[in-house]
């Protein structure tokens, strides 16, 4: 295969790579571009099959690790539970970040494999630089990320005194022994290249640890972001213009995307990124005093919920624990078949990613013109008859419009506005932020305790 052809397969691969993205960005139009993306992965593997066996003939390696990989994704693929997305999204990113340490290691044991000179020219040193830090950073960090969306570590903020000076320490560490790499001779390359990779990943556990579990929505994002620009990197490296093309798209999306959910959580966008950098240490949110809340069955909601002509329904990550989302819609097709006009309410960062509640619907076939974003449905609270709230607790918390909260500016679905609130929740607990919701105590609430698939279904039945 010719340079040419190379140039112009990897051109129709970054073309698809960028068409999958703008079909992402609607529900309507997500099949098409997973599968343009699927188009544009297969085509930059072939080629890049191809290009390697044109001057080694030896591909047997890289086939038995892409089967090894696809069973083993396959297998992940069918056993992982929906509440389970985010870890595993989580944990693939890391992967991303060691791919691409572990590629900079290759090209500096064998810089002649990868088509660099010897010694290792300053450029392609930077590079390498660049690539491995934010690699390892994305590495490490993932790993805690995954850690705490799973329960394998708790998820609440782990701060100590001289937190941010000692990260700021590292950070500048890692530099001085990135430069130290980048400017000596290539016999004495290796010192300071482990030296810089080790504190890497030490940075990446330190940047991750003070985010408390509220703000993972955003850490995966910001993830997401970091290993598409380790993959840039390493594609300039390697003068692979496929991978400079992807991972500038996967680092770009990826902050536009946290920027985007920052403002959705009221959060400040460089103190995520940072950990925390220039957030007091160790606040956390108190929650409110016991207070009763009048509390109904199943039955009392189908009462409610028949009798309204227009519902909104507002899923929360307790759905999604739940996995009831088929039966939402078997409700919402029951009471539309009544004449109740119902809508769901979707907020950036319900569940636990970006998009979590968007695919809960999809999966479940919800039609796409019944979901509307909180932008779109929030002046529609105030006149609708029925909010109903399936397992959401902080991203419908009045408390975001009073001054001096924990989350006051933080953008909510208005659900309290609604004429009667419905909530369905295990239990009074707070939610993942920590904080007590005032919307349980108003007269207007009522509240069903239980499973949100069981209570849900028992609403069906008393509906019909």
């Amino acid at each position: 295969m010719t340079a040419d052809q190379v140039a112009l397969w990897y051109l129709v691969a970054s073309v698809c790579f960028i068409l999958a993205l703008k079909g992402l960005s609607h529900p309507s139009t997500a099949r098409r571009g997973n599968i343009l993306g699927i188009a544009g992965m297969a085509i930059a593997v072939v080629v890049t099959l191809a290009l390697v066996y044109s001057h080694t003939r030896n591909v047997g390696m890289i086939l038995g690790g892409i089967a090894v990989g696809g069973i083993i994704g396959a297998i992940i693929a069918r056993r992982v539970q929906m509440t389970q997305m985010p870890e595993l999204v989580a944990a693939f990113h890391s992967l991303v970040g060691l791919a691409a340490v572990l590629i900079a290691i290759s090209a500096i044991h064998d810089p002649a494999a990868f088509g660099l000179h010897v010694p290792i020219p300053s450029g392609n040193r930077l590079e390498l630089f660049i690539g491995t830090f934010i690699g390892a950073i994305t590495f490490s960090g993932s790993v805690i990320a995954f850690g705490k969306l799973s329960g394998k570590i708790r998820s609440a903020p782990v701060v100590f005194t001289g937190q941010h000076m000692l990260n700021l320490a590292l950070a500048i560490a890692m530099i001085g022994f990135g430069i130290w790499f980048f400017l000596s001779p290539d016999e004495s390359k290796w010192t300071p290249y482990i030296v810089m990779t080790a504190i890497a990943f030490l940075l990446g556990v330190l940047i991750i640890i003070p985010i408390g579990g509220a703000d993972m929505p955003v850490v995966i994002s910001m993830l997401n972001s970091y290993s598409g620009w380790a993959a840039a990197g390493i594609g300039f490296s390697l003068n692979n213009p496929m991978l400079i093309i992807a991972g500038s798209l996967v680092g770009s999306s990826g902050a536009i995307l946290s920027y985007i959910m920052c403002k959705a959580m009221n959060r400040s966008f460089f103190s995520v990124i940072l950990g925390g950098f220039g957030a007091e240490a160790g606040t956390v949110a108190a929650g409110g005093e016991q207070k009763s809340v009048r509390s109904g069955s199943a039955d009392d909601a189908a009462f409610v919920l028949g009798n309204a002509e227009s519902v909104i329904i507002v899923p929360g990550y307790g759905l999604a624990v739940a996995r009831a989302q088929h039966a939402v819609k078997e409700m919402a097709e029951k009471l539309r078949a009544r004449g109740v006009n119902v809508r769901y309410a979707i907020h950036p960062v319900a569940g636990r990613m970006p998009g979590h509640m968007n695919v809960l619907l999809a999966e479940a076939e919800v039609p796409y013109d019944q979901v509307f974003e909180m932008e779109d449905i929030n002046s529609e609270f105030g006149s609708t008859d029925v909010a109903l709230i399936l397992g959401a607790n902080d991203v419908v918390n009045p408390l975001a419009e009073q001054k001096g909260s924990p989350i006051y500016g933080m953008p909510i679905l208005e659900a309290h506005k609604a004429r009667t609130v419905i909530v369905n929740k295990r239990s009074m607990a707070a939610g993942y932020a920590g904080l007590d919701n005032p919307l349980f105590y108003m007269d207007k609430t009522m509240m069903v305790f239980g499973d949100a698939k069981k209570v849900v279904d028992d609403i069906v039945k008393a509906i019909e």
